[in-house]
């Protein structure tokens, strides 16, 4: 069994998040909800593309992702993801690790931002 790479995205709270990292493309199993970060590596150090939640397999899919586009042209090499089936809890998870990573909203990244 092969074992994974993990890393440790940081929200502005202070709080550590542990997410495995998949080269892509990625095969994540169904039925799996959590946060993702699509990344590249840049200079050493991991470079947030994109921070999201849901159904892991389907938002890990570059090919279906709305922003396959966005993810293509800005390197996307990989994937990070983080399970986690509290709606709450992704949600407070996911604006924490933006709140930190704001290079990852457009036009640098692409998360689009919220109205």
């Amino acid at each position: 069994m092969v074992e994974l790479a993990t890393f440790e995205w940081s929200g502005a709270s202070g709080q550590k998040y542990t997410y495995w990292i998949y080269e892509l493309p990625a095969e994540l199993s169904p039925k799996q909800i959590g946060n993702y970060i699509y990344a590249k590596m840049e200079g050493g150090d991991w470079k947030p593309l994109y921070i999201g939640q849901g159904d892991l397999k389907r938002e890990a899919d570059t090919w279906y992702h709305p922003q396959s586009r966005c993810l293509e042209q800005k390197g996307a090499t990989h994937v990070h993801v983080h399970i986690n089936e509290s709606d709450a809890e992704r949600a407070a998870e996911k604006d924490d690790v933006l709140r930190n990573y704001p290079q990852a909203f457009q036009p640098a990244g692409c998360t689009e931002r919220r109205r």
